[in-house]
């Protein structure tokens, strides 16, 4: 029987939990340590597959953990970093162990030296006839850095309509973008928000950040027209009424105050794409079609046979019938069959996908960027999405990934997503991150990693639990940097880590070390451990992406203006009187402006107050962001044209239209991407950072 929430683990828990990588206490605050219940523990361990319920099973756990470890030569994942000492994994093995090495493409080798990068196969024999296998991976030290510096462009893709789209941003509006600030702004990259498929169904679920599957894009965000085989579809009266109705959401949008609604234009793609799948592929394009089937292999097959069922029998697979709830089920096999002409169309539009995404970064680079597209990835995935469904061996059932109480919020955070399970990661060698990860640098000129602390420690709430009642459960933060930095460098890609918020020690000094790039955005970055006043440019760190806002932020020009406190009032998300966080927002504000005024950067400061001359203050804002050491500067698009909505409110669902809005003007009207392009207000706010 599991224990009461308020008891704490006893000494034989805490032992085996420590040996599993779950924490039995953590510090929110380095003066602060905040205990973790035993039936947080022992729901943790239970989903590793550790039975802790009672004195006696906990006993037991813990002798078969401690011999485990004992008698084990290797641990599942070996990292040898190049250039540095071989691992203690290996120095500790008993003298005249040998060691036999099956690398990555095959080859058979004596010793673990000189070994090329890559995920190796490594046997090793002691002189008692004990063997032990591992995971090898052999990384460069450091990831890839940025060449030279730059600054780009931060915009969620779907609030970025033009013209020519339908409904909501897309990824030909996302390389004209880039060609664009490459030629003409001489930005370096641009930034999107995590493009992974969303789980269907209507009405989906807005937020990016809980997508379907993270190893394969959204075929929403492709431009029909752009596919190739579009030209050759036979039925082009009902293409037109397609294109029409396309049309009237466009302008639903952009004239009518309407919000975007990804399900409506994903009705009109969908069945716009099942006319040009119709039409055969030429043979150059049939032999790329090929070879991406077989890069992916059995994922694709999972992925589209997912998106396949989910059309018969709705999109959470949990209530599906018996024999389809496990991918490797004869009655899934059966299914596949029956519904091949499904999943092969689903197949071809993660191809589709995939092409447009390369192009985006071909544009990109074509125009002179350094970087290019540098795309996101989230966190984790929905527990009803594809993902989850095929890969359940990793998956952590009945837990959900979130954020303990901190100063922001008493009450913890649940994000209802489920965690990977480390001890299965590192079985695998890490291979379904090593997958995701291949997927992603196919067309990424850098990444950003959402929650990057998460290769580190992740905290686990247990289902029908509040999230206090949750704890830490460690990763293998070496291996999964490891891995992180091989696929990086074979890509020639950079990687940002969103590091936001309450970061363990050494964390941040790990992940610089490793060439990770942090984000610092200007509000938060004051002096802390000092006298709490804003940190002056030449104390900002250089190993970052130095912005003034993010997605889940006010825009700069609501911050100025004191816009995003009227909002949250309206909305009743206040926890202090509307003139006290008035008061305060004001004076956070006018400390800024007169830091940015005795460096000599506002080039007339204004005489009223704060955001009285907004646009020069925003300008202001991005001189000071260049003042600094950063090596990436980002300026978030709706900046430059004085948009004053965030894109999303942290805290609200149905109160505030989030992931819905398009990017606007200070009025609030919508302003598509030819008109952005043209605006002098953007003009002048680039010009300070050519």
């Amino acid at each position: 029987m599991a224990a009461a929430p308020d008891e704490h683990p006893t000494e034989d828990l805490a032992r085996l939990a420590e040996l599993h990588g779950v924490a039995t206490s953590y510090r929110p605050a380095p003066d602060r340590t905040v205990q973790v219940s035993a039936s947080a523990v022992t729901a943790a361990l239970a989903a590793l597959g550790v039975d802790a319920a009672g004195p006696d099973a906990v006993r037991a756990a813990l002798a078969a953990r401690e011999r485990e470890l004992r008698e084990r030569l290797l641990p599942p994942t070996v990292v040898q970093w190049a250039g540095e000492e071989p691992p203690a994994a290996l120095t500790a093995l008993p003298p005249g162990t040998r060691l036999r090495v099956e690398t990555e493409d095959g080859a058979e080798r004596d010793g673990a030296d000189d070994l090329p990068p890559g995920v190796h196969r490594l046997t090793a024999t002691a002189p008692d006839g004990r063997t032990g296998e591992a995971c090898l991976v052999v990384a460069p030290d450091r990831l890839p850095a940025p060449p030279g510096r730059s600054y780009g462009l931060l915009v969620q893709l779907y609030s970025l309509l033009s013209h020519r789209s339908w409904g909501m941003g897309d990824l030909a509006d996302l390389a004209e973008l880039a060609g664009w600030a490459g030629r003409t702004a001489g930005a370096g990259f641009v930034q999107v928000n995590p493009l992974h498929a969303a789980v269907p169904g209507a009405p989906t679920d807005p937020s990016p950040y809980r997508p379907c599957s993270r190893r394969f894009p959204d075929p929403v965000h492709l431009r029909v027209e752009d596919v190739p085989e579009y030209a050759y579809t036979e039925d082009r009266e009902r293409l037109a009424g397609l294109l029409e109705r396309a049309g009237r959401l466009r302008a639903a949008v952009l004239e009518k105050g309407a919000l975007i609604d990804r399900d409506a234009v994903w009705e009109l793609k969908r069945e716009a794409l099942e006319l040009v799948a119709r039409v055969p592929l030429g043979p150059g394009r049939q032999a790329a079609y090929d070879a991406f089937r077989a890069t992916h292999g059995r994922a694709l097959d999972d992925h589209a046979t997912w998106c396949a069922l989910a059309e018969v029998h709705g999109s959470d697979w949990h209530h599906w019938p018996d024999g389809l709830r496990d991918p490797r089920s004869a009655a899934t096999a059966r299914a596949r069959r029956d519904l091949a002409d499904r999943v092969e169309f689903h197949t071809r539009l993660a191809w589709l996908t995939d092409g447009q995404l390369r192009a985006a970064q071909r544009a990109a680079r074509e125009a002179g960027m350094p970087v290019g597209i540098v795309h996101d990835l989230a966190v984790g995935v929905h527990p009803a999405g594809a993902d989850a469904w095929a890969q359940q061996d990793v998956f952590a059932a009945g837990m959900s990934v979130g954020a303990p109480p901190d100063a922001f919020n008493a009450r913890g955070q649940d994000w209802g997503l489920p965690p990977w399970r480390p001890d299965r990661l590192a079985a695998t060698g890490h291979a379904p991150y090593r997958d995701l990860l291949r997927a992603l640098f196919r067309y990424a000129g850098a990444l950003r990693i959402d929650h990057v602390m998460g290769l580190f420690r992740l905290w686990w709430v247990p289902q029908g639990s509040p999230p206090t009642e949750g704890t830490y459960v460690r990763y293998d933060a070496e291996a999964m940097l490891a891995v992180l930095t091989l696929e990086a460098t074979r890509a020639g890609a950079v990687v940002i880590g969103e590091d936001l918020g309450t970061v363990e020690p050494g964390v941040r000094e790990t992940l610089q070390r490793r060439g990770v790039l942090g984000t610092s955005v200007l509000w938060f970055e004051r002096d802390w451990e000092g006298d709490g006043h804003p940190l002056p440019p030449d104390r900002w760190r250089a190993d970052c992406l130095a912005t003034a806002t993010t997605h889940d932020l006010p825009p700069t020009a609501a911050r100025l203006t004191g816009d995003h406190v009227e909002l949250r009032d309206r909305l009743g998300l206040l926890t202090r009187s509307a003139a006290e966080e008035r008061a305060e927002a004001a004076a956070d504000t006018a400390e800024w402006l007169a830091l940015l005024g005795s460096l000599g950067l506002l080039d007339s400061p204004a005489a009223g107050p704060p955001g009285s001359d907004e646009e020069e203050e925003i300008r202001a804002v991005h001189r000071f962001l260049l003042r600094t050491p950063a090596r990436l500067v980002g300026v978030w698009l709706p900046d430059g044209v004085g948009d004053r909505r965030p894109q999303n409110l942290p805290g609200t669902w149905d109160q505030y239209p989030n992931w819905r809005l398009p990017v606007a003007d200070a009025d609030g009207r919508p302003v598509p991407l030819e008109e952005l392009v043209a605006s002098p207000r953007l003009k002048a706010l680039l010009e300070v950072l050519r």
